[in-house]
């Protein structure tokens, strides 16, 4: 008898651990293999979140088929304890392991909502921005001009108070090029997106435009820190690939030029040949006769003149007035773009001397005073036909 009961058991264990074989088999497929989701979604993990809660999410929003499950898979893979707050996009049919792995990879946030403050060359501009999960695309929802109490810029929507607040909204401090260097410390310190900015400018020039994600425990020495950093690697770069011949004897002379071709004009297209000008210029022992750099002189790179200049202004002997003194001026007159640096250092072969507006957003070029003539006189037609519109 007890033979058949030992054999009865055996068949019993034998049934039990195929049957939870199978099981596991069963779990593994279903951890491994695509989910349900039938469109993209942005899951929210907020500080302090756990593993059980944000299967519990993903369960309500169709994400996955089995909390248990994508549990088991995610302590089974010793990622439970991995969990990273944030706003993660998790793509169409997402199998559980990859969401655990998304969850838990770190790094930036994938989606959600970001606030950019825009600091520009004219005004400040502050979007609110949030990406849509079925298209990929950034959607506009909220924007407006920022200004003290109103005076100067636009009352500030509620969306933007809103999703400040969220603790996974991404921060993005955006650094238009042709900036000054003080422009930057008072966007900064506008902002409000983080503490210790410093009180002092720094050197004009020697910060780099572009987006800056602001990162947790960021301050404004940080930040001012990471800008200067990558304006001397692009501008170490350059002058390392720099073409032969150039009238610059330092790459703070080189800087100094791309200020001026980055303040001179807006087209791509245009940088190398505005550059090759203030060249040939150089070379020639021609005044540069430039206005951003006489501007500069005025405003001290505090903000932008607001008006046109006067001839007291142009007349005027100062440091920045290349009008009438030779050379460069002695700073750089903005924070340039790496393309304004580039074709600083690599400048279109041309002829000319002169250019000036043409009408059309860019500017006519010319060999001969004669022929600017005719630019100009064909530049003020323009001018005093749309003054009479």
């Amino acid at each position: 008898m007890w033979r058949n009961i030992a054999s009865n058991a055996l068949s019993l264990l034998v049934v039990a651990l195929f049957v939870l074989g199978g099981v596991i088999l069963w779990g593994q497929s279903q951890y491994k293999s695509a989910g349900p989701l039938d469109q993209a979604i942005c899951l929210r993990v907020p500080p302090g979140s756990t593993m059980p809660r944000v299967s519990e999410d993903l369960e309500a929003q169709g994400a996955i088929s089995s909390g248990a499950i994508f549990r088991m898979g995610a302590e089974y893979s010793d990622k439970t304890r991995q969990l990273k707050a944030g706003a993660f996009l998790v793509p169409e049919g997402a199998s559980m392991e990859e969401i655990v792995d998304i969850v838990t990879r770190g790094g930036a946030s994938t989606c959600g909502t970001e606030i950019i403050w825009r600091v520009g060359v004219r005004r400040n501009l502050v979007q609110v921005r949030e990406l849509d999960p079925a298209t990929n695309d950034l959607v506009i929802i909220a924007e407006f001009v920022p200004g003290p109490d109103g005076d100067e810029g636009d009352a500030i929507p509620a969306e933007y108070e809103t999703r400040r607040a969220q603790a996974d909204t991404r921060l993005i401090l955006d650094v238009v090029p042709g900036v000054t260097s003080w422009q930057v410390i008072d966007g900064l310190r506008s902002s409000g997106f983080v503490d210790g900015v410093p009180d002092t400018v720094p050197p004009e020039g020697s910060l780099a435009p572009r987006d800056y994600e602001i990162r947790r425990g960021d301050t404004g020495a940080d930040l001012i820190a990471r800008m200067s950093e990558l304006q001397s690697q692009r501008l170490a770069e350059a002058w390392a690939n720099r073409v032969d011949g150039l009238p610059y004897d330092s790459p703070q002379e080189a800087l100094i030029m791309a200020s001026i071709v980055e303040k001179e004009t807006g087209l791509p297209d245009e940088r190398r040949q505005v550059a090759s000008v203030f060249v040939n210029r150089l070379r020639q022992g021609m005044r540069l006769q430039t206005d951003p750099t006489v501007i500069y002189g005025v405003t001290n790179g505090r903000g932008i003149l607001g008006r046109g200049l006067r001839q007291s202004e142009l007349s005027r002997e100062t440091p920045y007035n290349t009008y009438i003194i030779p050379g460069l001026p002695p700073t750089p007159i903005a924070n340039p773009s790496l393309a304004a640096i580039e074709a600083t250092m690599n400048p279109a072969d041309t002829p000319y001397i002169f250019f000036v507006a043409d009408g059309s957003g860019g500017h006519a070029f010319a060999e001969t005073l004669a022929e600017h003539n005719k630019n100009v006189a064909r530049w003020r037609q323009i001018e005093s036909e749309r003054a009479q519109q």
